[in-house]
């Protein structure tokens, strides 16, 4: 019996490729390799998030299915409550120490990886690494070891150096040295990921127009930055502040963990998510005053990223 030649098939029977990549059987694929995620996202986050407003219309004390329907009075309650306004205070100034910082200093390290001949790739890998640790950790290690309120901690050895006296940099509120370690720690954490969206940006700019600015006269260092590099990157400068603007509304590991204690959270510097936890998982337990909340931030944060996403252009056709 001889074989077929290569590339020939046996007749009445369909390639291999044909039998694998069908149209039906690629459907079939799709839905093998795509269905789990799609299942989970809709059973763990879609659903959660139904139900999440289903609760804010109910008056959902110690339990998830209730049946006492108040309508919108939840969500008046939450807009009358002053504990909720300075939530939204302490994002404001979060967002003012967190936002312009990070931005200034992602962008520099772009800039200074970008310049690098040898080894770029490991400084991008260094600079990036904090961005895979753990909140909770990186929190605990500032609380325990940097910011330690006694003699053992980096920052009050350092300071013992000079003479200076030791400070309670999580329980002083005048001056309020626990700004100092929540943005640093946040600026530690998120810093190398903007990096990267910035060297992105910066790796796309073609090199015939900083030759062009040679030509003409222009100087290397701000001058150049300022009408040659920075305009190129507005598309990603945009989109780096928008994301670093919805990271702060969604602030919570950092500010839990270095502020929380055994007597539990003070209250200054709650954030919104602190806020509603504490809302809807605290003492009360009222599950439907937290979802009105966690709806209301959810608004706040969609009108705030369409409007600074208009205000900027992002979208708009260049000419």
């Amino acid at each position: 019996m001889t074989r077929p030649p290569v590339g020939d098939r046996i007749p009445g029977t369909r390639p291999r490729t044909s039998r694998l990549l069908g149209t039906q059987n690629r459907t079939l694929w799709f839905w093998i390799f795509v269905g789990p995620f799609a299942l989970g996202l809709i059973l763990f986050t879609y659903v959660p998030l139904a139900w999440s407003v289903y609760l804010s219309f109910f008056d959902a004390h110690n339990t998830v299915s209730p049946d006492d329907f108040i309508g919108f009075d939840n969500y008046t309650s939450m807009l009358r409550n002053d504990a909720f306004t300075d939530s939204l205070v302490t994002f404001a100034v979060f967002s003012a120490f967190i936002v312009p910082t990070t931005f200034v200093l992602s962008l520099a390290l772009a800039l200074m990886v970008n310049r690098l001949r040898r080894a770029q790739a490991f400084f991008r890998s260094v600079f990036f690494l904090p961005a895979a640790c753990s909140y909770v950790v990186a929190a605990m290690i500032w609380k325990l070891s940097i910011f330690n309120g006694v003699r053992f901690g980096l920052a009050n050895t350092v300071l013992g150096w000079f003479g200076a006296d030791q400070t309670a940099w999580l329980s002083t509120t005048d001056p309020p040295w626990y700004w100092l370690v929540i943005v640093t720690v946040r600026l530690w954490l998120q810093a190398g990921f903007y990096m990267i969206l910035f060297l992105a940006g910066l790796q796309r700019i073609s090199p015939t127009l900083y030759e062009a600015a040679a030509v003409d006269g222009a100087r290397p260092g701000w001058q150049v930055l300022r009408h040659i590099t920075l305009p190129q990157l507005r598309a990603t400068s945009v989109a780096v502040t928008l994301l670093l603007v919805i990271n702060a509304f969604q602030a919570f590991d950092e500010f839990y963990n270095l502020l929380s204690t055994s007597s539990g959270y003070p209250p200054h510097a709650r954030p919104p998510l602190v806020y509603l936890y504490y809302t809807a998982l605290g003492r009360e337990q009222n599950l439907g005053l937290g979802s009105a909340g966690a709806v209301l931030l959810a608004l706040i944060i969609a009108v705030v990223t369409i409007g600074q996403a208009r205000w900027f252009g992002l979208g708009r056709r260049e000419d």
